[in-house]
């Protein structure tokens, strides 16, 4: 794929990957708390407040070195190409999706693009801003509480540029078809940008199968980094033409040049880097050293399993999912009582989110069964009272 060795063919896991309990033990707040609010954030790990802990400590005592707080994020770009099994190369650090997607926007030809209406914002107005007369921006409504990917296909033609979507929302907990949505885009020779920060970490992700245009992710979700450490994957045959967003001394190459001179971009794209905030940057790099650790099949298969058990038992009690459509590992189900369920899991010492007509659960590999039954049990207090 490109001339530059990849740090790995495969995602990177270690010889012996850590195990579900091993991989729990590193949550601190699982002691006390039943975490099921992953979708908002989740709490901190261990290595991660590590990693922070020696920041603020050496900030405070001045015994640190600004550089090499600065290379955290390059460290972490190498990290996560690993984790990838993509170029070191293919990769930018950023600080959101919004950045990502505004990134690519400004690089694409005049066109068609495709993209859910309840999409994430972060991946919805940075084409919405687009100039009309030059990008016609077609946004697909949901049917049956989400969009679905045939209706997303059927909104393909030959003048499509580019499909964007994200693999799973939190509103909804539905699973985008990522290989059927590939083989479309090919089929009218557009171009496919995955937002995969409600996914990655949980749900698996095969790279050169997929073969996405551009992949997003913000890592303070599933990949249980710091909020400010986001990256955008851009395929090697996509790099032409892709210009920094905001140009500064992080967009040239190496070393670093401060004053005067003229922009010589980096290579790859880290010419679209931006200055990175050192604190994030270093807890990332804790942090998808820790995803490093684990088996990406055995933690989709986990997560999977605890959402269609929750699911089926919530079923039981006479609670539908929100939206249909392919499962993931965050379940939102439609409820009238989301305001006693609250407060129902605040008591309980359950972090999840109940707002207006649903309830929303998200299912780690750090989360187990007990979790499962914890959150039903609150569930079938909160309508015992009603």
């Amino acid at each position: 794929m490109s001339s530059e060795p990849m740090v790995s063919s495969e995602p990177m896991v270690s010889a012996e990957a850590m195990s579900q309990p091993e991989f729990r033990a590193q949550f601190p707040a699982l002691r006390n708390i039943t975490w099921l609010d992953t979708p908002g954030s989740p709490p901190g790990a261990e290595p991660v407040n590590r990693a922070l802990g020696n920041f603020l400590s050496d900030w405070r005592s001045g015994e640190f070195d600004w550089l090499d707080w600065d290379g955290a994020a390059a460290r972490c770009r190498s990290l996560f190409a690993g984790y990838l099994g993509v170029p070191v190369s293919s990769v930018a650090t950023m600080a959101s999706v919004a950045e990502a997607a505004a990134t690519v926007a400004a690089a694409l030809e005049p066109g068609r693009i495709v993209v859910p209406a309840c999409e994430f914002r972060s991946n919805l107005l940075p084409w919405l801003q687009l100039d009309p007369t030059r990008y016609e921006v077609v946004t697909v409504p949901a049917r049956d509480g989400a969009v679905r990917t045939e209706d997303l296909v059927a909104a393909l033609d030959d003048r499509t540029v580019l499909l964007a979507v994200s693999e799973v929302l939190s509103r909804d907990g539905v699973r985008a078809d990522l290989p059927a949505l590939r083989e479309a885009t090919d089929a009218v020779g557009a171009r496919l940008f995955v937002d995969a920060t409600q996914s990655l970490g949980a749900l698996r992700l095969d790279m050169s199968a997929l073969r996405p245009d551009y992949l997003a992710v913000h890592g303070y979700k599933w990949m249980v980094a710091p909020r400010g450490a986001a990256w955008l994957v851009v395929r090697p045959d996509r790099l032409c033409g892709l210009a920094p967003l905001m140009p500064s001394w992080k967009s040239s190459q190496a070393p670093h040049a401060y004053f005067g001179g003229r922009l010589d971009p980096a290579p790859g794209a880290a010419r679209c880097d931006t200055s990175p905030a050192w604190f994030s940057w270093l807890g990332a790099c804790a942090a998808v050293g820790l995803m490093s650790e684990l088996d990406a099949t055995a933690v989709e298969q986990h997560c999977l399993a605890l959402a269609d058990e929750f699911l089926t038992e919530a079923c039981a009690m006479g609670i539908a999912r929100a939206a249909s459509g392919p499962q993931s590992h965050i379940a939102v189900v439609r409820t009238d009582d989301a305001a006693r369920m609250a407060k129902e899991l605040a008591a309980s010492r359950i972090r999840a989110t109940a707002l207006a007509d649903r309830l929303r659960v998200g299912f780690h590999y750090f989360n187990d069964r007990a979790d499962v039954a914890a959150v039903l049990a609150a569930i079938r207090r909160a309508l015992h009272q009603a």
